[in-house]
């Protein structure tokens, strides 16, 4: 298996990144599609709006946010999302990009443990 990486999508790319794959389902503020470099959008990897909202309310701790990413994951479009990401990984090095202020937590970290990668 590559490495897989993960980083902010505010954060230079660099030759190292691979193929980047950009895991938030909202375009980076603030930043332009030509400097994000961002060879895939997986809208569907990214947590639901309703989830999302949850979190950052303070709704749901971290490992809640984890068991209902998860469990959001087996829809089908995540799904075939998922099988997608498994097969560039496998290709080479992939780094998730995420827009999250926290580089601990978000959903491109949740992702990662998710899939136990």
């Amino acid at each position: 298996m590559s490495e897989l990486f993960l980083k902010r999508a505010y954060e230079a790319p660099s030759p190292e990144d691979g193929k980047r794959i950009l895991v938030d389902r909202l375009w980076p503020r603030g930043i332009t599609k030509a400097d994000a470099r961002i060879d895939l959008w997986l809208k569907s990897l990214s947590p639901s709006d309703a989830l999302r909202k949850a979190v950052h309310a303070g709704a749901t701790d971290w490992a809640g946010f984890i068991a209902a990413y998860a469990s959001e994951l087996k829809a089908p479009s995540a799904a075939e999302a998922v099988v997608q990401l498994r097969g560039e990984i496998a290709a080479g090095p992939v780094t998730l990009i995420y827009a999250a202020k926290d580089e601990d937590r978000n959903n491109a970290v949740a992702l990662r443990q998710i899939l136990g990668l």
